[in-house]
């Protein structure tokens, strides 16, 4: 009964996902932060200004929603949202690199977004007034929505000058604003449910699909870290190497949560595959905020997977050309050999950054750097190829 349950269908939007990995940041940074103040645990701040960048940068990229409301996917919104992607990435690698700039931006995007996002709540005749018209689960979005912003309102200012509060209440802050991002997920969860239209139209099409999105994401994060890897194994640069994990099982986490994507494959959106998502976002969360403390477990989860992973895929790229031996051969498409060895090298890239992760003596930092940043590239690679040969498919042309 218990494993059926697991096994049975989930099926939660982007926005909501998203809305449940920002609301267990806050509920684990407030829980978190009652040991700092107390000195039992150290605390790497820049760690969790970057977490929060990319998580604003994963609504901007994915879904178009921005601290000044929802906008269309462009191009535009693409770059602007890779550059926070960037900010975030690097402000969790390398401490105190961008200086203030992380701060400010999540200042503007909490304390003006927020209030932004709250004015316009109330005084736009399709938000507040049509709501309460409408009643019902509706009058909880109000309620929602009102408590999200007020509580972002609160963050920036915090943000703007620490000293607001004292520690405990700023811990305070954080739990209740957890609470109001958890809120704001389970009320859209049961819009989306009952209007599905609502969901479709946050979900709506632009220059890339949410899966798409996050392969090029993916790509910038391994291409910033293999080329920030290089200074670092030269002595040049600080480096968190638990942020590093942290950011990278948070990727994991949502990719399993929005798509059943897995680094050992693509498996169907269950309950258990959300309980998964779940424990891998909240350990990543965990070591980017506090430094050194799941360091080994992660090292042994990152490296095993990209291995197993790596290895599982060769194996399934490596039974069709078993196959085509025993087979007449018919020449395959440009394209899709393009296609079949850049997944071959991606596998490769893989095994062997997780083979260096268990043995770190195997291969210098600068070499590792530069295995991370040609995994990135071939991602970006792979990501081109792919929207090559759907837009083929959508002109009716052969494949090339």
């Amino acid at each position: 009964m218990k494993s059926s349950f697991l096994l049975k269908k989930r099926d939660f939007s982007l926005q909501v996902i998203l809305l449940l990995i920002a609301s267990m940041t806050m509920l684990l940074t407030g829980a978190l932060l009652f040991p700092i103040g107390a000195g039992k645990l150290p605390y790497y701040e820049k760690g969790l200004y970057g977490l929060l960048l990319f998580i604003f940068a994963l609504q901007i990229i994915i879904l178009g929603e921005t601290p000044l409301g929802r906008m269309k996917k462009s191009k535009i919104l693409l770059f602007l949202g890779t550059l926070v992607a960037a900010t975030g990435i690097i402000t969790c690698f390398i401490p105190d690199l961008l200086g203030e700039i992380p701060r400010f931006t999540l200042f503007l995007c909490f304390g003006p977004g927020g209030l932004f996002l709250l004015l316009h709540m109330i005084f736009s005749p399709e938000k507040l007034r049509t709501w309460m018209r409408y009643g019902g689960i509706f009058r909880h979005l109000v309620l929602a929505c009102g408590s999200v912003y007020s509580f972002s309102v609160l963050m920036g200012s915090l943000l703007w000058n620490p000293r607001t509060l004292s520690l405990p209440l700023t811990a305070l802050g954080a739990l209740f604003y957890g609470i109001a991002l958890l809120y704001l997920a389970l009320v859209l969860h049961k819009i989306h449910g009952t209007y599905p239209e609502s969901r479709e139209m946050r979900e709506a099409p632009g220059d890339l699909t949410p899966d798409q999105t996050m392969l090029f994401v993916t790509g910038i994060f391994m291409i910033l870290l293999g080329v920030l890897l290089v200074p670092v194994s030269f002595g040049m640069l600080p480096f968190s190497g638990s942020a590093q994990l942290g950011l990278l099982m948070v990727i994991f986490a949502v990719q399993m949560l929005a798509f059943g994507n897995t680094p050992l494959g693509a498996f169907p959106r269950s309950w258990l595959m959300l309980f998964l998502g779940l424990f891998f976002g909240a350990l990543g969360i965990i070591s980017c905020i506090i430094p050194g403390i799941l360091v080994k477990l992660l090292t042994i989860l990152v490296g095993g997977l990209n291995i197993l992973g790596g290895s599982l895929m060769l194996g399934k790229l490596c039974l069709p050309l078993l196959e085509r031996k025993k087979s007449p051969r018919t020449p395959l498409p440009g394209i899709l050999v393009k296609l079949y060895i850049t997944q071959l090298i991606m596998n490769l890239l893989s095994i062997l950054f997780g083979t260096s992760m268990f043995c770190s003596q195997l291969l210098p930092g600068h070499i590792i750097g530069v295995i991370l940043t040609a995994n990135g590239v071939a991602l970006l690679y792979l990501l081109f190829l792919l929207l090559r040969i759907e837009k083929m498919k959508n002109s009716g042309t052969e494949c090339s």
